[in-house]
């Protein structure tokens, strides 16, 4: 019958883009990832530019800091494991910081966010010392970090981990929290946020599962999300690639890069060499607890100083008959002991 409702849908410009649900399609989708591209791409270019005039040397300043650390230094018993003389973070950029392993950049890492104290030294966020500030009031001035080890509360679910990570909680308080009217609307907008990033993460699905039943890749996912429910200016991250299979190591990627584009500052560590290079605008190089050079990835790769840090000096001299000798000789009495031995 011509005056039935077959149930079909009119063929709307609206429903031409977005399918006859109202669902996003391929087409959908194609247009959102153009969209973040051109935003990447945008908030990359305006990271370089401020970075173009800077001298490639360590300590070099910084058109517009939010970090400057000078004569940051801890010790551990004979053990400098940081002697940072000046070092500038450049905001709206994604900074490396890169060095082989006890170079010292978890240590420092832990005395800009408070997790530690430092023998001597100033260090300051947006202009605003952090001396003597404990880890939960610099995550409160906007500088929020994640952890190599992930720091996921395993026996509570995925969205109560999230609404953990909000601040200012009126429920908290001892005498409103026996009055719901005071903290429900609060609490119901903490959860808006939540949904709202795990969605983004795709971490959605698991919402009601127990933080200790994620992979690790999904738990370095949750531990970045719970990061943001803080609306952060800045997010530090130590080796958020370590541990992670490589499809969900792309989805890393993506979100580190996202956080550019909507204004944060990101400051990570991490030994990937190609993740520096794909994603960093700048990179500084620490060993034994120094910072020993600075500049665009490019620039850092081809550096001596890196190179004999990684490598130790002179790797790519020729060697000497001496030492070729030596060398020889060590070697067949290495194998003549084997001999013996056996």
């Amino acid at each position: 019958m011509y005056g039935e409702d077959t149930g079909a849908t009119a063929a709307t410009p609206e429903t031409l883009a977005h399918g006859p649900s109202g669902e996003p399609t391929d087409r959908d989708e194609s247009r959102a990832a153009s969209s973040g591209s051109q935003a990447n791409s945008q908030a990359k270019e305006t990271a370089l530019a401020a970075l173009a005039t800077v001298a490639h040397e360590p300590g070099a300043a910084k058109p517009d800091p939010i970090i400057v650390a000078d004569t940051v230094r801890r010790r551990f018993g004979g053990l400098t494991a940081v002697d940072v003389n000046h070092v500038e973070v450049q905001r709206g950029s994604i900074t490396a910081l890169i060095g082989p392993n006890g170079a010292g950049k978890t240590t420092f890492f832990n005395l800009l966010t408070g997790f530690d104290n430092p023998d001597e030294g100033s260090w300051s966020f947006n202009g605003r010392s952090l001396a003597g500030v404990q880890a939960y009031k610099v995550a409160r001035r906007g500088m929020v970090r994640t952890f190599q080890l992930t720091k996921a509360l395993s026996r509570l679910t995925v969205m109560e981990n999230m609404r953990l990570g909000a601040t200012d909680q009126r429920g908290e308080s001892f005498w409103r929290a026996v009055i719901p009217g005071m903290w429900r609307r609060q609490e119901a907008e903490i959860t808006d946020r939540a949904e709202e990033l795990l969605a983004r993460f795709k971490l959605d699905a698991k919402a009601d599962d127990f933080a200790g039943s994620l992979s690790g890749g999904q738990r370095k996912l949750l531990e970045m999300a719970r990061a943001l429910m803080v609306r952060p200016e800045m997010v530090m991250l130590d080796e958020p690639m370590a541990g992670v299979n490589p499809v969900l190591t792309q989805s890393l990627l993506g979100h580190v890069k996202s956080l550019r584009d909507e204004g944060m500052t990101v400051l990570f560590v991490e030994h990937d060499m190609d993740m520096v290079r794909d994603i960093s605008d700048w990179v500084i190089v620490m060993a034994q607890g120094k910072v020993i050079a600075e500049g665009p990835p490019d620039a850092i790769m081809a550096d001596e100083r890196v190179i004999d840090a990684y490598l130790g000096s002179h790797h790519d001299a020729a060697l000497t008959e001496e030492e070729e000798e030596q060398m020889l000789a060590e070697a067949e009495a290495e194998l003549a002991r084997q001999r013996e031995s056996s």
